[in-house]
């Protein structure tokens, strides 16, 4: 039975873009056992996936705090428990998909005899027994996923995302939203990230609320972490009653349910929006300083991304905060995107 473990532990995104490979692994080897190494932040995308036989929860955050705290030894101890149950799973490949150091760690932790990764300029790669160079030019979604099962040799088609929501998630969205007075009809938008250079502007969600309700009678539901619950909060004041605010209201797990019955998702380079596309809702991606998935796989998703010299900047903003490539996107853009993807699904949105 062939043992294999992937390593893509953060961030929500990433996951939900490299959850095809379950398919792709699964139909190669449909009797192989097949774990995936995940931070608890994004375990509950993939605790209930049905392609998964184990998720190994990497405790990274209590690392951090041993060792923020000098205790070494308490460290050591915790890293030699991880490797062992690592190493009792008896792996015989560990895919590591994220050309990092601490992926590179994990992977030789594993024991696996083969490794394979990505090249990069981290350090660590003399820890992979095989190192994969990414397209960055490939314009389909989780295209260096892809290339990684090519690599493989594995079959790629389909090559298809995949979040599993577990069915308490789903009763208990039903009846938040119901709470709130939303039913029927919704968008959720996803304005929040981690990086300020791919941010639409606040007062620009907030005018799109008000014009999804006056022009294609939807509501519109914000989500979003709990750092995100100030900014939620000030596009509900703007947008009035327009805007039901779930901003750090809900788990992971239950924002993926949400997001699986939207009639329409808008959202930025975020995992929440990368979820629309999984689920194959009506999904408008809103991209700048980060390198677009032009190819998002599926006539069910649109993305806007206007090129400027500096783009994509990824982590290295060269604009002094003007974030041009983001400010160029207007409301009517993206009102006239929206009205491309409902049109043709009007009939069967719910």
């Amino acid at each position: 039975m062939t043992r294999i473990l992937i390593i893509r532990p953060s961030a929500l995104g990433d996951v939900v873009m490299a959850s095809p490979m379950i398919g792709a692994i699964r139909r190669a080897y449909p009797q192989g056992y097949l774990a995936w190494l995940v931070e608890p932040a994004a375990a509950e995308l993939l605790r209930h996936h049905p392609g998964l036989d184990e998720m190994i929860e990497w405790p990274r955050g209590n690392w951090e705090e041993l060792l923020r705290r000098a205790r070494l030894l308490p460290l050591g101890r915790e890293i030699c428990r991880f490797a062992r149950l690592l190493r009792s799973r008896s792996f015989h490949l560990a895919l590591e998909c994220t050309g990092l150091l601490k992926g590179r760690a994990l992977a030789y932790l594993s024991g696996a005899p083969e490794r394979i990764g990505f090249r990069s300029r981290e350090p660590g790669g003399f820890l992979m027994t095989q190192l994969v160079s990414r397209d960055a030019t490939d314009p389909r979604i989780s295209s260096e996923y892809r290339l990684l099962m090519e690599t493989l040799g594995l079959p790629v088609d389909p090559f298809r995302m995949e979040v599993a929501v577990a069915p308490e998630a789903r009763a208990r969205v039903t009846t938040l939203l119901a709470a709130r007075g939303v039913g029927g009809r919704y968008a959720v938008l996803c304005p929040f990230t981690t990086r300020a250079q791919k941010h639409w502007r606040e007062e620009r969600w907030a005018a799109l609320a008000l014009a999804l309700e006056k022009t294609f009678g939807v509501a519109a539901v914000v989500l979003g972490g709990p750092g995100d619950r100030a900014k939620g909060g000030r596009l509900r004041e703007m947008a009035s009653a327009r805007l039901t605010d779930l901003t750090g209201m809900t788990t992971v797990g239950e924002s993926a349910a949400i997001i699986e019955k939207a009639s329409l998702v808008i959202g930025v380079d975020t995992g929440l929006t990368h979820m629309g596309v999984a689920f194959e809702r009506p999904t408008l991606a809103l991209f700048g300083a980060t390198y677009p998935y032009l190819n998002p796989g599926t006539s069910r998703a649109v993305v806007i991304y206007h090129s400027y010299p500096c783009s994509p900047c990824r982590r290295r903003p060269t604009c002094d905060g003007r974030f041009p490539c983001m400010a160029a996107i207007e409301i009517d853009e993206v009102v006239r995107a929206t009205r491309s993807l409902l049109d043709p699904w009007s009939g069967s949105e719910t």
